[in-house]
């Protein structure tokens, strides 16, 4: 299938630049009518091209991968980076923006 099929289930999608990686979280539809999130991370290899790495996230797992991302996080700010400053990362470039029409051709 190709990537513009793959593209025209999506009813929701979310980019998030941050900084040498871009992601895209998109809510794609089954041929079920049902729901799925679809994560993609891009980055660029050094050929110019994209180098792209997905998840597939369903609906009976929404609530086990939330609490294994919260925790995870959690541990990391709190037990191995207590003192470091996560805000730092609060910059304009490091916030999520919809994307533009022409990005589903890019991802």
């Amino acid at each position: 299938m190709d990537d513009y099929n793959q593209d025209r289930n999506i009813v929701f999608s979310r980019k998030v630049k941050a900084g040498k990686r871009t992601y895209f979280f998109d809510v794609k539809t089954t041929k079920g009518n049902d729901y799925y999130i679809n994560i993609t991370e891009s980055k660029k290899n050094l050929d110019g091209g994209f180098m792209k790495t997905k998840v597939f996230l369903y609906k009976e797992d929404f609530n086990k991968f939330m609490d294994g991302l919260q925790e995870t996080v959690s541990y990391v700010k709190n037990e191995l980076m207590p003192d470091y400053n996560f805000d730092e990362y609060q910059r304009p470039e490091y916030n999520a923006t919809p994307p533009a029409e022409e990005d589903f051709n890019q991802s």
